[in-house]
């Protein structure tokens, strides 16, 4: 079984955790496309588990002091670009929406609302597929026309969307260029991001934000703060 090479203190840079056997799954290549590079940052460290390792955290950039959220490494690394994705976007087409909320069907009146709720109250502008896209859409289609209309996305990944997904027909070539351009972040709850390996191993290899971790209303924080200009 392969063992990770840095069980205690974690991967200090995304080569190292691509070049670990354990991790670099997570963070590699798959079906002969790159997955997403991150570029540096230098976070300020804002508080050290009494453990140490993977319970440290960090403020991001666009973190404003005094907010009541705190991000492991780990999310700060993924954010990062996405963040970047969302000042170009912001500066190029003013008039877009924060963010597309992509979910599946049976997630409408459930998790999907509670989370368009929190982002809304939270301020951020929401293109959402209940109420801005007909029934019986194509995901990609709706990932196409929502990442159209908004500067980045959100993937809700459920265990309905993991049900979803393998009727979708998600090319992996059409996935891969939007992660690539740091467009989409997966957020998944009541589920984990094994269970979406199985499924896209693609999606799966962008780190996001998971409901195990967060609730869904510091999820929803750490997305205002991400989008907020």
């Amino acid at each position: 079984m392969a063992r990770c090479t840095a069980p205690s203190r974690g991967h200090r840079t995304a080569s190292g955790a691509a070049n670990c056997p354990a991790c670099g799954g997570r963070y590699g290549r798959y079906g002969g496309y790159s997955s997403y590079s991150t570029p540096s940052y230098s976070p300020s460290r804002s508080s050290v588990g009494s453990s140490g390792g993977s319970s440290r955290s960090s403020r991001p950039r666009w973190s404003k002091s005094g907010s009541s959220v705190s991000y492991t490494f780990d999310q700060i690394q993924s954010l990062t670009p996405i963040r970047e994705t969302v000042e170009t976007r912001a500066m190029q087409q003013p008039e877009l929406r924060d963010v597309f909320l992509c979910h599946a069907w049976g997630d409408r009146k459930g998790a999907a609302k509670e989370l368009h709720d929190l982002l809304e109250t939270a301020g951020v502008k929401v293109w959402f597929s209940e109420k801005d896209l007909g029934l019986g859409v194509p995901m990609m289609r709706a990932i196409d026309k929502g990442l159209a209309n908004s500067r980045i996305g959100l993937v809700l990944v459920t265990p309905a969307m993991l049900e979803r997904l393998p009727n979708e027909s998600v090319a992996d070539k059409e996935l891969s260029t939007l992660l690539a351009g740091n467009q989409l972040i997966p957020i998944v709850h009541n589920t984990s991001y094994e269970a979406l390996r199985n499924v896209s191993p693609m999606l799966a290899s962008r780190t996001g934000l998971d409901t195990s971790e967060d609730s869904m209303e510091v999820v929803a924080t750490k997305i205002a703060e991400l989008v907020e200009i």
